[in-house]
């Protein structure tokens, strides 16, 4: 006599369909998680507008006005739309990870999930971290611009501009923070030793003051270095833990 069975069929078992609809369920999950953090963004756009603002008041002297000039009569309503998006992408980013994870980790291999959640958790960490060593250096960076262009200059940023410029800041630093992860997870999948990233140090120094010099939007000095130090350390961390791993 046949038992029915009520257990979930193995990845390997499944068929391209069973396979492109569980897809799809996942998917419908991010846009949905989307959604409601965009909305929830759309209704902070005040606080997270002052947030970012806070970098160009910090770099203008005390007593002058920071406020932010639009040039048109959509111009308000566009950015705070933009922000609406981007805070609701960042907001949903857990949720969406989450689905991703799910979604692969049947395919994997218990010490292989191991390996997938550190390294997802890592990428989460740092890449918020370097978003935040941009926000903080933001300030630096509008003050050695200002400079460069002279007293007789008066900032009056439009929105869209300055916000594009620190998002893109934000952007790139987080990216950039994900070099350990990605030199870690070479390490691990024996693509490169930490023997040759030692044997390659003056050369990766290089590379990455030219690196930082090209990728900081704003080409200041400030970013550069708080792009290239971190980026320095983590190479030197990424050979101490691919020793460890081998050892």
């Amino acid at each position: 006599m046949k038992t029915v069975g009520t257990a979930k069929k193995s990845p390997d078992a499944m068929t391209l369909v069973e396979h492109l609809g569980e897809l799809r369920r996942r998917l419908v999950v991010c846009v949905a998680s989307f959604v409601v953090t965009a909305s929830i963004s759309w209704v902070l756009y005040p606080r997270v507008l002052h947030l970012l603002e806070r970098p160009y008041c910090l770099s203008i002297p005390k007593g002058h006005s920071c406020s932010l000039v639009v040039m048109g009569p959509l111009d308000a309503f566009g950015i705070r739309l933009d922000l609406a998006g981007y805070g609701g992408l960042v907001l949903a980013s857990p949720v969406i990870l989450f689905q991703l994870w799910r979604f692969v980790t049947p395919g994997l291999r218990a010490h292989e999930r191991r390996y997938a959640a550190a390294f997802t958790l890592s990428a989460v960490v740092l890449f918020a971290s370097g978003a935040y060593i941009a926000w903080l250096t933001f300030p630096h960076a509008l003050g050695f611009l200002h400079s460069v262009g002279g007293p007789g200059i008066v900032d009056l940023f439009t929105p869209s501009k300055y916000l594009t410029l620190i998002m893109a800041l934000m952007a790139i630093f987080g990216i950039s923070f994900e070099f350990p992860v990605v030199l870690v997870g070479l390490e691990l999948a024996k693509v490169i030793t930490p023997r040759q990233l030692g044997s390659w140090r003056r050369i990766a120094i290089v590379v990455i003051v030219v690196f930082s010099g090209i990728a900081t939007p704003s080409s200041d000095p400030f970013s550069m270095l708080a792009l290239a130090l971190p980026m320095l350390a983590f190479y030197e961390i990424s050979i101490l833990i691919g020793r460890i791993a081998h050892r």
